[in-house]
């Protein structure tokens, strides 16, 4: 399996099963890569990756709660005996708070929940797969991130970015700060570290109420996952270019 699996670019998709994560497999699937679907249901797993396989992709299942340390360290152990390495991850999964989001009001395990997930979980499998990482030739993490996380537009009059978000977006904005310090850490290696923002995409996380598909959502991370070793790190990034902070 090693030996068939050095020929191939490994990625694991954490949140794979569905939405913009399903079509960034898909689409790093149909680039030949061998495509690691993260996800925690079991069922919703496999029904995934029998859809890749039979697409065509090389698709496995990789078992995966972003906010069990158990279950992580158990992803890098299936990932490491599958292909011995790790060349790319793209730290998709995440989890919105609903309405209402206002700061004077929100429910305070509201905020625990996203962040767990949306920033926690981003550090809790960055950390444990960066030793498979620095194994590839070419590493590339790619975090999903969104426009409502930029500061910069946020505070831009005339700029709407859904109303007002005392969780979620917030989480996004801790996760741009987070990724810009990963970068600085990792400057000194191969490893490029970039944010991607899909665009306003109709996914079960906004009620479907989004203006793109989720493959359209897909293309800036795909992006990002296939920079060549003199693209980019550490920054934001939509289809149009570089999204400020």
């Amino acid at each position: 399996m090693l030996a068939f699996m050095s020929e191939k670019t490994i990625v694991l998709v954490t949140g794979a099963n569905k939405g913009i994560g399903y079509e960034i497999a898909a689409g790093l699937g149909a680039r030949g890569w061998s495509v690691g679907v993260g996800a925690r249901d079991e069922q919703r797993r496999k029904d995934t990756v029998a859809k890749l396989r039979a697409a065509g992709a090389d698709a496995f299942g990789v078992p995966l709660d972003v906010t069990d340390a158990g279950s992580v360290a158990a992803a890098v152990q299936l990932v490491e005996e599958r292909a011995g390495r790790l060349d790319v991850l793209v730290n998709n999964a995440g989890v919105a708070g609903g309405r209402p989001e206002e700061p004077t009001t929100i429910d305070l395990e509201t905020v625990r929940r996203l962040l767990e997930t949306n920033v926690l979980g981003v550090i809790r499998v960055t950390n444990a797969m960066l030793p498979l990482l620095h194994r590839s030739a070419h590493p590339r993490i790619v975090n999903q991130s969104s426009h409502v996380g930029s500061l910069t537009l946020q505070t831009t009059p005339g700029v709407d970015l859904g109303g007002i978000s005392g969780a979620y977006a917030p989480t996004k904005t801790y996760l741009n700060a987070l990724t810009v310090q990963y970068a600085k850490e990792l400057s000194g290696t191969n490893v490029l570290i970039n944010n991607a923002c899909p665009g306003y995409v109709a996914t079960d996380l906004n009620g479907f109420s989004g203006t793109q598909t989720p493959e359209q959502g897909a293309a800036i991370a795909i992006r990002l996952a296939t920079l060549p070793d003199d693209g980019p790190t550490g920054r934001l990034f939509d289809d149009s270019g570089v999204v400020p902070w």
